[in-house]
């Protein structure tokens, strides 16, 4: 772990005077050496050294922090928060220009102030009246022929007259090193973890977080700041419910914010400072979310702003306006950077960092007991519905699996599917036809894939949708061990080492590119129905890349390997006319069954909800009633 004495160090130097709050610290490298320092400063001409808390500019340089971590979202705090001001300290060594710059809604940049730097203390404030629609604030540095050395930065707010708390919740399932490495990460910055009053980590696995070595460390190091609690697995709305229901009662008359995070990330410690400041300062409760980064793809944000189509059951919507699967570090053509200049609001936000304030859960419950999947989608949804807006925040982000590498054909898709509806029920007019509409395309769309596991799974949660609010009763463990044990009866449902396919071999495995899309979605359906059932199918075996695996393309096969999404191996999937049938009948069956009965089920999951999210039914699923 880092030396805590040369932290603390710098906290103390960094510290803002007690008229103000640090809301945003300048940083100019990551947490980790395989974070690129492009996200934080971005040397627009001769040499720089950058380090976290500082950056030295060589003679002739350039550096700019119109980065991803290095910009001040002016925006969202002019439009979201009581702040009319903001001002950047910081600390210069050597001589040297420091420029306050702007940005607006289309990224056109202008200048704020000016300051000639040599060896003092440089403070550049901004009013926030200008950035209603979109734009940031960074600051620049040019050097002549000395060098410029830049440190203790951070931007600061008059103080709130109110301040509220902040305590930390990680949910953990069997994911211990990442959950001690993401605690560890927490440890090593005092400054961002002294803002919180607790860590709470809730542990819903059998492979438990204290049992390794850096989790003794950290223990040591937080003391009683930090909380373990264990507790059976209830999905991640059990461990993250628990951990805000800690939260809540702990809180009592103090205004209080739980800070989600999950166990799996690469953590920056900075999310916890600008979101829990963030907070201090809304005008009224909000839900505060974190932006995700592809763990794989650190430069990559996932999606700037979300947003669910209920009547679809579809999330992960980029908002117009929103980075999405894009690289932040890129410029676009016009020479502006892709750094989201545009305020873009959101419809929900992911819980791998979420802050929600306990004024809203008093108001109106606590998270639905789904499991996991949908869980932070329904809650901000129904936060809406009471009055409270849910914000992504820009350039506070940390780092999570890539979800583009996760394969779709899971058992989580039966959480997914089952909560979709379950969401669409409470928070749309659920227009049921639409839904067994939407329903029956994936149906049908599984079925030719050959994906027989993954038709059975959509069978099995719409069936559960319909046995209505009971299926919710014990937080979906038996739910999760039944989908499995029906899973398992499906081959392709199995993922293998390309060498171990079950009876293919590299000769056996020719590469067959998909086509162009169809024009003619009815005609290629109904040909390619005729082709799966009576096995005139172009291919008798074949191997399909994951971005290739279209239904129409996969059914041209009788027998086919397709790339796992993870690119890890294969799932073999076999024609098979019964379970086509099958599953078609049964499929149908339910289908017909939500048409005519899903007003009704959906008024029973809407006149259930006050108590499936109540704390007394919470309280019985932890056990602590």
């Amino acid at each position: 772990m880092t030396d805590l004495r040369t932290e603390t160090t710098q906290t103390a130097r960094a510290a803002a005077p007690a008229d103000r709050m640090v809301v945003q610290r300048g940083l100019f490298s990551g947490p980790s050496a395989d974070v690129p320092d492009e996200m934080y400063v971005e040397v627009l001409a001769g040499h720089a050294e950058r380090h976290r808390r500082s950056v030295r500019v060589g003679a002739y340089g350039r550096v700019s922090t119109n980065t991803y971590f290095g910009r001040f979202p002016a925006a969202y705090w002019q439009r979201w928060t009581t702040a009319t001001t903001v001002r950047f300290d910081g600390r210069v060594r050597g001589a040297g220009r420091v420029m306050l710059r702007a940005s607006d809604t289309n990224g056109v940049p202008r200048t704020i102030a000016v300051h000639d730097a040599r060896t003092e203390d440089v403070r550049l404030e901004a009013r926030l009246d200008r950035f209603l629609d979109g734009g940031g604030l960074w600051v620049e540095i040019v050097t002549d022929d000395a060098d410029l050395v830049l440190d203790d930065v951070r931007w600061t707010v008059a103080s709130p007259a109110v301040r509220r708390h902040t305590s930390i919740v990680i949910c953990t399932h069997n994911r211990a090193d990442d959950c001690a490495a993401t605690l560890t990460a927490l440890a090593d910055d005092p400054e961002a973890s002294g803002l919180v009053d607790e860590i709470i980590v809730v542990d819903q696995g059998t492979d438990s977080v204290e049992s390794r070595p850096a989790f003794t460390e950290v223990r040591e190091v937080l003391g009683d700041q930090l909380r373990y609690i264990r507790q059976p697995n209830l999905g991640g709305s059990g461990g993250f419910t628990r951990g805000l229901h800690e939260v809540v009662t702990a809180a009592g008359d103090v205004p209080t914010d739980a800070l989600f995070m999950d166990d799996d990330v690469r953590c920056e410690p900075e999310v916890v400072v600008r979101m829990s400041t963030f907070a201090q300062y809304t005008s009224h409760p909000t839900i505060v979310g974190a932006q995700m980064l592809n763990l794989l793809h650190p430069t990559q944000v996932l999606a700037g702003a979300e947003y669910a189509v209920l009547e679809d059951l579809t999330n992960g919507h980029v908002a117009d306006g929103a980075v999405g699967e894009s690289d932040v570090t890129a410029y676009f053509p016009d020479g502006t950077k892709n750094v989201q200049d545009r305020r873009v609001d959101a419809g929900y936000t992911g819980w791998w960092s979420c802050l929600i304030p306990v004024e809203v859960t008093r108001a109106m419950g606590y998270p639905l007991p789904l499991f996991f999947q949908w869980d932070d989608v329904e809650y901000s949804y129904r936060g809406r519905a009471f009055g409270f807006p849910t914000v992504t925040l820009p350039g506070a982000g940390l780092w999570h699996a890539d979800f583009p590498w996760k394969d779709w054909d899971d058992w989580h898709r039966y959480f997914n599917l089952r909560n979709a509806m379950i969401t669409s029920a409470l928070h749309s007019g659920f227009p049921v036809r639409h839904v067994a509409a939407t329903l029956g395309e994936l149906l049908g769309r599984y079925l030719l894939s050959m994906n027989y596991g993954l038709a059975a799974t959509l069978i099995r949660a719409v069936e559960d949708f319909l046995a209505g609010p009971g299926v919710l009763e014990d937080g979906g463990v038996s739910a999760t061990a039944r989908i499995r044990a029906e899973r398992s009866a499906y081959p392709e449902t199995v993922m293998h080492p390309v060498s171990a396919a079950p009876e293919f071999g590299a000769a056996q495995m020719p590469v067959v590119r998909a086509g162009g899309k169809p024009t003619r979605i009815k005609a290629v359906w109904a040909k390619r129905i005729v082709q799966q059932v009576t096995g005139r199918v172009p291919f008798h075996e074949g191997l399909v890349g994951a971005g290739e695996a279209h239904w129409w393309h996969v059914a041209l096969f009788d027998r086919v390997a397709v790339t796992d999404a993870g690119q890890a191996g294969v799932r073999v999937r076999q024609r098979d006319p019964e379970h086509l049938r099958r599953l078609g009948r049964e499929g149908a069956k339910v289908l017909w069954r939500l048409v005519r009965e899903g007003d009704e089920v959906a008024a029973r999951w809407r006149a259930a909800t006050p108590r499936l999210t109540g704390a007394d039914n919470w309280r019985r699923l932890f056990g602590t009633d």
